[in-house]
Formats: structure tokens, sequence, C-alpha cells
């Protein structure tokens, strides 16, 4: 094993005592099986390389090996596949997220829900279930979080409970632990497919129509501004990333996030994410302060990740100022709520402005608001794209494009409705046909069942 750096000397047998079982091993002799394994294991390996070792899939092979061989000496007699499946996930807790790290691997998992060390949910395909993965304990679980936080320059104690920071496959985490936590550690992770959907996998899923798709496709174009609307696991970053596939190559895009997510494929991308706090309590970079630094760095599209705060005045004054086309997600459960939070986080800056002022310059700035919605079957559906018509008597007034009427529920609990168009012709028209993406044909009596 001379290519994994062996320590000399530290190559014979432990002194451990053995551990005594037989086939099907109980599960706690299991977890002090794995834990005298893998200090047996670091004492062995030269710890300067290995994260070298971890980049090469030989060197991760012939650690495997070196694991199997000190399993063989600990004196359990495991089966064959007992003695694999054990040193897989010694091999999960050297380089990976430990018990995480097959729900990693499972592209269909969406989300991974970790309520305290013994008990691991997952969202797959839109639906919550309970897995038979656990930790050791609290203290297990503390070490695989502070694991992925302590990588990507976070922290998370009793100083600073709460956290969040994103794998490197651009998952999303959020920690948060005792005392907030009456119960031990919780660890959320927000997963995001390797490949990203595209507008065509939006349409077959059922997410919204092929007319839909073409008029939101020519509200890009034509450089609306436009909000999407949504709760927490709609789908709304999932529709952000498909409409900003639809702005040109040729455009300066900058995107502000607070933890990065954002797929986009244009090449002359500028990403931006905001920082928290360091130990003392400064240092944090604002999402406001980022959007104020983005004005400076020349813009064509500005794309926010999520408006949650002071940083909506001056978003809406970037829209309102030429930077036209921008697109950001919000946090509401119909075309009105947005409006309303929308005016509530204005009036949240520094600048006081009167309600009428606020009212005046989001319908100024906002063209469009698309509301998507996860349905009870876990399905996720777009339910109103709305247009900002203007602010009379100081009433922002908007009126529905697009709607989904849903109508029940079939046999096998999946639900119907329908997709339809109100029959109202949009004012942006005319800049979708100057943009060269006029509204399809047939358009304003659009209905398709599902």
């Amino acid at each position: 094993m001379a290519d994994l750096a062996v320590i000399p000397g530290q190559g014979q047998r432990t002194q451990a005592s053995p551990m005594r079982g037989s086939r099907g091993v109980p599960e706690n002799v299991q977890q002090q099986l794995k834990s005298a394994v893998h200090t047996v294991l670091i004492q062995r390996l030269d710890l300067e390389r290995l994260d070298e070792i971890q980049q090469t899939r030989a060197g991760q092979q012939q650690i495997f090996v070196l694991i199997q061989q000190i399993l063989g000496e600990q004196g359990v007699p495991l089966s064959a596949v007992e003695r694999d499946r054990l040193a897989q996930e010694v091999l999960d807790e050297v380089f990976g997220l430990g018990p995480l790290e097959p729900l990693l691997n499972d592209p269909t998992i969406s989300d991974i829900l970790v309520n305290t060390y013994n008990a691991v949910y997952i969202e797959r395909r839109g639906m919550l279930e309970k897995t038979n993965v656990t930790f050791k304990d609290n203290r297990h679980l503390l070490h695989i979080i502070d694991k992925v936080v302590s990588a990507v320059g976070r922290r998370v104690d009793e100083s600073s409970p709460m956290c969040d920071a994103r794998l490197k496959d651009g998952s999303r985490i959020n920690v948060i632990i005792p005392p907030l936590a009456v119960d031990g550690p919780i660890l959320s992770i927000r997963r995001f497919g390797s490949t990203p959907l595209q507008a065509e996998d939006l349409v077959r899923n059922l997410m919204l129509t092929q007319q839909m798709l073409e008029a939101l496709k020519g509200a890009v174009k034509a450089r609306l501004n436009i909000i999407i609307s949504g709760g927490t696991g709609s789908g709304k970053t999932t529709l952000l990333n498909v409409l900003s596939g639809f702005i040109s190559p040729n455009e300066r895009i900058v995107t502000i996030e607070d933890s990065a997510e954002l797929q986009m494929k244009q090449e002359h991308v500028v990403r931006l994410e905001t920082r928290p706090p360091n130990v003392e309590g400064k240092g944090a970079i604002r999402q406001r302060e980022l959007v104020i630094n983005a004005l400076r760095m020349r813009p064509d599209r500005i794309v926010l990740g999520e408006v949650r705060g002071e940083e909506t005045l001056d978003m809406l004054q970037a829209m309102n100022t030429g930077h036209d086309g921008s697109i950001t997600t919000i946090h509401s459960n119909t075309p009105r709520d947005a409006l309303a939070r929308l005016e509530t986080m204005a009036m949240m800056s520094e600048v006081r402005l009167a309600e009428k002022a606020v009212r005046a310059q989001i319908a100024a700035a906002v063209h469009i608001i698309v509301q998507v919605a996860r349905q009870s079957d876990g399905s996720r559906r777009i339910t109103h794209i709305t247009e900002l018509t203007g602010a009379f008597s100081d009433v922002v007034s908007m009126q529905d494009i697009f709607l989904f009427e849903k109508k029940g529920l079939t046999k096998e609990g999946k639900v119907k409705g329908r997709f339809f168009a109100t029959g109202v012709v949009p004012k942006f028209a005319e800049k979708l046909i100057a943009a060269g993406m006029p509204l399809p044909p047939g358009l304003l009596d659009h209905s398709v069942e599902i």
C-alpha cells in the first residue's frame, strides 16, 4: 500500500481488543467496529496526503482495500457483503458525508432533511418519506455538519448556531444547532441536479403549457422585468434558471444570491454572493450592498436569487433606471400577496418613502408576476401569469393572462385541472412584437386539460 503513504511502523495489527460477533452483526457493534477501523485507518495514513489521494479514483480504491484489510484484523466474522458495506461506510466517513453519501448519490432525491441524528427524511418527486438512515449520535451528526461548513469557510457553534452554505455540487444547506434547536442539530439540504431542467422538461412535467412558455420566452427577450412568486419548494429557482436561459449570450449578466445556486447557461456571467459576519460579528455583506455594487459593473441584466429585505427598493430603482429585463423571486402565495410583500420590504429601506410612492415604483418597475405552487401530489404548476398595468388611486392594477384551475384528484391522487388563457390581451404584446417574439396564434383562447 505504498501509494497510500502509509506511515512507517503503523502497518501492524492494532492491539485493540477484537470484538466478537456473528453474521448479522448488531447495529451497535457495527458502529463500534466502524469507529475502531476509522481510528486505525487514520493512524496508518499520512493525513497530509488525504486530499491528494481523494482526487484519484485509484487512490480511493486502494484505501477501500486497506479498510477491508483492517476490518479483517478486528476479529469480527463478517460476510463479504457486510465487509464491503462497512468498508464503504468508513470510506464515506473519511472523504464524504458519512451516512448521507448514499442519499447524495441518488439523483431522484431533491431534499434531505435531518431532524436530529436518528430521523432523516427525503423528498422524492415532491413527496416526503422517512429513511432508515441514522447517525451514531448527535456528536457524529455535528462532526459531519462541521465538515460541510468548514469546507466552504463557514462555521457553526454555540456562538453562531445558524449557518447557510453549499456543497461542491451546488446543493444548498442550512444548519441550526442547540441551543436554538431543542432536540439536537438540524441539517437541511436542498439539492440541484447535475443536469439542469430545460424548458422542454417543464412542459413535459406539466408545470406549464407550450403556449405559456412561448409567452414567457418572449417576455424575457423583450426585456420585461419578471418576478417569480411562490412558496418553499414550489420550483421558483428551477423556473428562474429556465427563463434566464432565454437571455441573449451577448448580454452581461450579474447574479446576486445569498447562497449561489443559479445555473446560468451564458458565458458572460458575473456571480456575486453575500457574506455572513465573522467571529466578531463583523464583515457581513448583505444583498443590498451587492445590488448597489452591481449597478457599477455595467450590467445588461441583474438576476437576484430572491428579494427578502431592504435591497428590494434598490432592485426596483435598478429596474426603473435602464436595467430592464431583470428577474428575481419572492416568497408569497398569490400575485397580490407578492405586491404587498414588495411594498413592505421596500419600506424597510433607510429611505423613507410614502406608500403611494412605493406603489408607483412597483407599478413602473415590474411587468409580470409568475406564480408557482406545489400541488398536493408533489407536482409543480404555474398557477398565474399576471401583468401589472399601472397604479391608479393608490392601487396597483393587475390582470391575469394565464391561470391554472384545479378540478380535483384522480383515483391515484394526481391533481386534475386546466391551464387556460383569460382572453385578456396583455399590454406588453406590442413590446413582444418589437422584440420579434409576437404572441403565439390562438393564445387568447388557449385551454389545456390535464
